[in-house]
């Protein structure tokens, strides 16, 4: 199908300021960026409160936000990672989107500002993510949620984070996760399939891009073989929470994303795949201006309303 025509002009409006490649640009210019990518989510929706705090982590504390939804608690639980490549994004950058989430979905969100590469290689953004889960399946009750109705999310770089949060929980007996969302994550960092190809330039997203996250973000060559960093080459999927895993069309990750639904599927879990025609990767930072982005929200609540009650 052919590019959303609200997507199209957002593009052509992007085009006309002329920036550089974000790949050719400095890590502290592409922060700024992902900031101002944010303003593209239109007016903050209202929640009944948002608090500041924090979660001990393996390095020091971590910055969480939380998002309290307007009624009578115990809510659902939502621990959110946003995305940027593991080198970019913030609690700003994803206000507007834990907002929504919180709002519509009627659940706690607890967002997570986990340690950022390149000051804080791989695996530390995934240790930090871990330690936030079970901080809030031990905390969240003080603020009206309810760690036995515990799910996780993120986009992107945040999706992958969610993924392999809920394989470790698993694997370690860890916190009872009830619900995974991800928004096009990134699950196999050696992927070559047909959509790393056809959307190499994008739009939004492009394979150097890519690249230059990752290249910030590994420790070393090896790290993408290891599930904590491409949770699509885990041996067993079986016993995950179910999931639902949103792909967009235009997005080098679209075929990574549809993979590990279908691998989930396989392995005996609740999977559903809901692929988003005519958007790019990072649509959901933009329902201020994209019709389908809050289409996607509406349904990323519903479902995390009907996997946790």
């Amino acid at each position: 199908m052919p590019l959303h025509p609200q997507a199209e002009a957002l593009l052509k409006q992007m085009a006309e300021q002329a920036m550089p490649a974000p790949e050719s640009m400095t890590v502290a210019q592409n922060r700024a960026l992902i900031g101002d990518l944010g303003e593209l989510g239109g007016p903050p929706e209202e929640v009944a409160r948002v608090e500041n705090t924090t979660a001990p982590g393996p390095a020091g504390d971590i910055p969480v936000r939380v998002y309290v939804p307007v009624g009578d608690g115990p809510f659902p639980v939502l621990v959110f990672f946003h995305g940027g490549g593991w080198v970019i994004g913030d609690l700003d950058s994803h206000d507007g989107v834990c907002r929504s989430l919180a709002r519509r979905a009627g659940a706690v969100v607890a967002s997570v500002d986990y340690r950022l590469a390149p000051e804080h290689r791989f695996p530390a953004a995934v240790d930090d993510a871990y330690a936030a889960v079970v901080w809030a399946a031990a905390t969240i009750s003080g603020y009206g949620g309810d760690p036995a109705r515990l799910a996780v999310g993120g986009d992107s770089a945040g999706g992958n984070l969610a993924a392999v949060v809920s394989q470790i929980a698993r694997d370690s007996g860890g916190p009872a996760i009830g619900f995974q969302l991800l928004l096009y994550p990134a699950t196999d960092r050696h992927d070559d399939s047909p959509s790393m190809k056809q959307n190499a330039k994008g739009p939004m997203l492009s394979r150097a891009w890519m690249e230059w996250f990752t290249g910030f973000y590994q420790s070393g060559p090896d790290d993408g073989m290891d599930p904590r960093m491409s949770p699509l080459r885990a041996k067993d999927l079986s016993g995950l929470p179910p999931a639902l895993v949103v792909t967009a069309e235009f997005d080098p990750l679209r075929d990574q994303g549809a993979a590990y639904a279908a691998k989930l599927a396989e392995a005996g879990v609740a999977a559903e795949h809901l692929p988003v025609d005519g958007l790019f990767h990072g649509f959901i930072q933009m329902a201020g201006v994209l019709d389908p982005a809050r289409e996607v929200l509406d349904h990323s609540a519903k479902a995390l309303r009907a996997a946790l009650g």
